[in-house]
């Protein structure tokens, strides 16, 4: 159903209102996507519920054929989606969703390789971890209470869609839950400056179709000391002695590749 929107105040686009407000998103059970090739993705996944899609002309004629009968879509001029969203919005295209139900550890299946996160907030990062877990055969990414949503706009973003895809767990209680992947079968290998392998040791020596966690922390203070002693493996990606740390995405990335 396509609806023409010709005022920024139509309370139709009531909840686009609060695009640039993550709190109010998820405390009503919404995630906002951004962007013709995320909102593409976002309306082809199943099990995913589309509240609305907002277009304007130009990115209506993009998706058209992507924009099933059953799907509300409300069209409206580029001024409107700035006035609505608070800000110059170029990309012309958004869409409203609903959050998934919180999953627990039974998501990763029979996953070899996955990626937990303690205290990465950035939402580049989030993003850009998701989006080589993605793109580098990770079964899922397990994230502490500190690190950053998934959900949040600009990690669904920076990820080109995969946060939405991959799945994806939250643990409460921090340690202690890794040893629920212990449990499973997972060699928790920790990525550090100070790891007491390199990661060529450390490939070498696990056993084959061993399952990997590899856990990584935020860029700075890096892994707590209690995420480190829960570590069957402390883990280093050797670099210029005159530099200090790789960005976390990269460490990620190097890390998934190099197991793979």
């Amino acid at each position: 159903m396509i609806t023409t929107i010709e005022r920024d105040d139509d309370p139709r686009l009531g909840g686009y209102r609060h695009v640039g407000d993550p709190q109010w998103l998820e405390a009503n059970g919404l995630f906002v996507a951004e962007g013709r090739l995320v909102v593409e993705r976002l309306i082809d996944l199943p099990g995913i519920v589309v509240e609305s899609v907002l277009v304007t002309a130009a990115a209506h004629r993009a998706l058209e054929a992507r924009l099933s009968d059953d799907l509300t879509v409300y069209l409206a001029p580029q001024a409107v989606l700035n006035a609505v969203t608070g800000f110059k919005f170029h990309r012309g295209c958004l869409a409203l969703a609903r959050r998934p139900p919180h999953p627990t550890l039974s998501v990763l299946g029979n996953a070899r390789c996955v990626v937990v996160l303690e205290g990465v907030n950035n939402p580049d990062n989030v993003g850009g971890i998701f989006r080589s877990a993605a793109a580098l055969g990770a079964g899922g990414v397990i994230l502490d209470p500190t690190s950053g949503d998934p959900f949040y706009r600009k990690a669904i973003r920076t990820s080109m869609g995969a946060a939405l895809s991959l799945p994806s767990v939250r643990f409460s209680t921090w340690p202690d839950d890794l040893a629920e992947l212990s449990k499973l079968g997972y060699v928790i290998a920790a990525l550090t400056p100070r790891g007491a392998d390199t990661i060529d040791s450390f490939v070498e020596r696990v056993p084959a179709g061993a399952r990997v966690a590899w856990l990584a922390g935020a860029e700075g203070h890096g892994l707590t000391d209690g995420a480190l002693a829960q570590a069957d493996a402390t883990v280093r990606i050797p670099i210029d002695d005159r530099r200090d740390s790789l960005n976390v995405v990269v460490a990620v990335s190097i890390a998934l590749h190099r197991i793979a």
